[in-house]
């Protein structure tokens, strides 16, 4: 399957050397910051045809939909760029788990900082 990206997004998009950029996902309904993922020009096609949050695995050099073996997909409502173009921010209804361990979000291990 090959779906063309839109001439007037991927004129503003910047890519690492491999081709890809950051894609951040947000959940719609609590604004958690849900994962983060890699995208090409045709990840961003398919997820703007079909709605449904398409990334790019580098370990498998291939195409994934989320959701698509475990069930815990991700309705897209919006699509972002952000002001560099180099990522994308993708706010979704998430069904189940966002992050590959089974928690909601890949964000939810604490970070303490030194006292100053």
């Amino acid at each position: 399957m090959t779906n063309i990206l839109d001439p007037r997004i991927a004129d503003r998009l910047k890519r690492n050397d491999a081709g890809l950029f950051a894609a951040v996902v947000q959940e719609k309904s609590t604004g958690d910051v849900l994962m983060m993922a890699w995208m090409d020009d045709e990840a961003l096609a398919r997820t703007l045809a079909t709605r449904k949050a398409t990334y790019f695995s580098r370990s498998r050099d291939s195409y994934w939909v989320k959701g698509e073996t475990s069930g815990h997909t991700q309705y897209v409502h919006e699509v972002r760029l952000d002001c560099d173009g180099d990522t994308v921010l993708l706010v979704v209804d998430q069904t189940g788990a966002a992050c590959h361990t089974g928690t909601h979000t890949c964000f939810d291990t604490d970070v303490l900082l030194a006292a100053e």
